[in-house]
């Protein structure tokens, strides 16, 4: 297991795993791969798990699809995506119940296997804990940004004596998805990009609206942000 690269910035410690290719998800996709040659995954299209998935593939030797919506200028997840070897597969019209369906229907009829939907799956909690472990920091308080819960609740196992805050993004969370860790609002849909980066690469849809609050509003002692990818290299 390759452990997280730490830097500080404004005082704050950032786990950069911008810099582990495919970002943390990247961390236990590895598992779905297992006895399968081909995993499957609808996403939206601003969605970090399509080019986490897309660089395991590549990785592991083994074949990555992602279904996504249809656009006149395919977002630049989809094309990293693809230029790191996953095929893609626009869809139309692009409803994310539709995009899911035609991931259904393909993997019926290829035998691929179909990846959970923000790929939640009970590899990635300890995974993910065992890499902030092996960080050696013992923070005093933990940032992150949350779609599903998944990272929180992995910074819960790995620091349960933190004060842990997750800026949610995406889908309305509740204190279970976190494990009781104090929610904040993005303010912002995850469709729209920030246009104030941080001063390391990090998602403008995802991280780096979760930076922008961490670093107004956290508290003393050892703050620790965890970024999980930077912006899509197309």
């Amino acid at each position: 297991m390759t452990p997280p690269v730490v830097t500080v910035h404004s005082g704050i410690h950032v786990v950069r795993d911008d810099l582990f290719p495919g970002g943390t998800k990247a961390r236990f996709l590895p598992a779905l791969f297992e006895n399968a040659d081909e995993v499957v995954y609808a996403s939206p299209c601003e969605g970090g798990a399509q080019t986490a998935l897309a660089h395991t593939a590549a990785a592991l030797g083994k074949r990555a699809t992602i279904f996504v919506a249809k656009r006149a200028k395919p977002h630049a997840r989809a094309l990293e995506a693809k230029r790191v070897g996953a095929k893609v597969m626009q869809v139309s019209p692009g409803y994310l119940t539709v995009v899911q369906a035609r991931a259904r229907e393909y993997c019926s009829r290829t035998g691929a296997r179909l990846a959970p939907f923000g790929v939640n799956m009970p590899e990635a909690i300890e995974k993910i804990a065992e890499a902030a472990r092996s960080t050696g920091l013992q923070p005093d308080e933990v940032w992150c940004a949350s779609g599903s819960g998944v990272l929180a609740r992995a910074l819960a196992k790995a620091w349960p004596d933190a004060r842990r805050h997750v800026v949610e993004v995406g889908r309305t969370l509740s204190l279970a998805d976190v494990l009781g860790a104090t929610i904040h609002k993005a303010g912002m849909p995850f469709s729209k990009a920030l246009k104030d980066p941080p001063p390391f690469p990090s998602d403008p849809h995802y991280d780096a609206k979760a930076w922008k609050i961490c670093k107004a509003r956290h508290g003393a002692g050892i703050v620790l942000f965890w970024n999980v990818t930077g912006p899509a290299i197309a």
